[in-house]
């Protein structure tokens, strides 16, 4: 344990002494909740279509090592790397995701998707925590300096970003970037009337994607009327919750889970239901509320403007996406295709909330361990009165 002592000046032990344990701990807790949960519902699945009994396994094995990486790599970053790679893979995603509508593949009509060897790519998922990046810093830019036209850049990386998403189409990411986007601004102090105002276009927005896009109109329907659709994946989801009870079914012993088409990806929530039962559901749920709720307390002793709304806008993204997967799951809103952080299968969102958590572990530990009084002694006399 030498190495991790308060005498090593290390990078690796500056990191160590710095970061925030008790969300890193958690993020072990829900990867290795993915190597279980995809050990239990990935070989049915791939039976199913033909492929390798052990194909999602090994894959997800690699895609949470490399995320596992990432987290640990991206949370060493400093406060002007997490600028730069946020700045950087904001302009690479909006190129990737347009790449998308030239050459991406269409699945179920929507273009989300490049090829890649061994694997495809939806670049639009790391929109979500590169762009809440990019908007905090052109929001707090505008503080520093006079006249910057920070809102104005970031309403226009916004509208960008509208437009691509629309065009896949991909509904359900807009929301998110559009939730995030708008928390953004809340918390920058925008007008309480334009904070409305916006909303009330989120509202109107979706009434017109009701009717405009298909694939939006029949989730809905299917949702208020339990007699038009298929409900076979929820149906079945459901009953694999109630086959599993308080306790669970046990390791292994799940059989309503091998009904789930996407049983590996999207009803992840529900294998975990039907093997483990409601305990560890509840347990899942206090973990990724443990993320949000430690992230967004850290923030009321902080006063950089740049940290409160990057962290703000991170956490809120990854806070709503486990929602939407886990209440889908359970019937509470339409279905959505979004995936539970580093629990269903998929290279893309892996990484990306990786990507998400990297970012938020290198923003929260950056003031880790100073008082607002320490902090004061390294800035000019004529801010201490203020800073103390």
């Amino acid at each position: 344990m030498a190495r991790f002592s308060r005498i090593d000046n290390s990078a690796f032990g500056r990191w160590w002494r710095s970061v925030d344990h008790v969300t890193l701990a958690c993020v072990g807790i829900l990867i290795g909740f993915g190597y279980i949960l995809m050990l239990a519902a990935s070989p049915a699945v791939a039976v199913r279509i033909g492929a390798s009994r052990n194909m999602f396994i090994l894959k997800q094995v690699v895609f949470l090592t490399l995320a596992g990486a990432l987290t640990v790599g991206v949370s060493m970053l400093s406060r002007k790397g997490v600028i730069r790679l946020g700045l950087i893979g904001s302009a690479i995603a909006v190129g990737a995701t347009a790449l998308t509508l030239v050459h991406g593949i269409e699945i179920k009509g929507a273009r989300r998707w490049i090829a890649l060897p061994m694997m495809s790519v939806q670049p639009s998922e790391f929109l979500k925590p590169c762009f809440a990046v990019l908007t905090a810093w052109l929001l707090a830019k505008r503080r520093e300096i006079r006249r910057f036209p920070g809102l104005l850049l970031a309403v226009a990386g916004y509208a960008v970003i509208l437009i691509l998403l629309k065009s896949q189409p991909d509904i359900g990411m807009l929301t998110v970037v559009t939730t995030v986007f708008v928390a953004q601004l809340f918390v920058d102090g925008l007008n309480m009337l334009f904070i409305a105002a916006l909303v009330g276009i989120m509202v109107v927005a979706g009434i017109a994607a009701y009717f405009l896009f298909p694939h939006v109109h029949s989730r809905v329907e299917r949702f208020l009327h339990p007699n038009v659709g298929d409900h076979y994946q929820i149906d079945t989801a459901l009953r694999a919750f109630g086959n599993g009870g308080l306790l669970g079914r046990g390791p292994g012993e799940g059989r309503v889970k091998d009904l789930l088409p996407d049983a590996h990806a999207d009803f992840v929530f529900a294998v975990a239901g039907e093997e483990y039962g409601l305990l560890i559901c509840a347990f899942i749920i206090a973990v990724f509320a443990t993320i949000v709720i430690r992230s967004l307390l850290r923030l009321l002793r902080e006063d950089d403007p740049f940290l409160i709304l990057a962290t703000a806008g991170l956490v809120t993204g990854f806070g709503l996406q486990a929602f939407v997967n886990m209440a889908s799951t359970l019937h509470l809103i339409p279905t959505k295709g979004m995936t539970l952080p580093f629990i269903s299968y998929g290279g893309s969102s892996a990484l990306s909330v990786a990507l998400t958590i990297g970012m938020l572990l290198a923003l929260t530990r950056q003031r880790m361990g100073q008082s607002r009084i320490s902090r004061a002694l390294n800035e000019p006399r004529g801010t201490w009165k203020a800073a103390a």
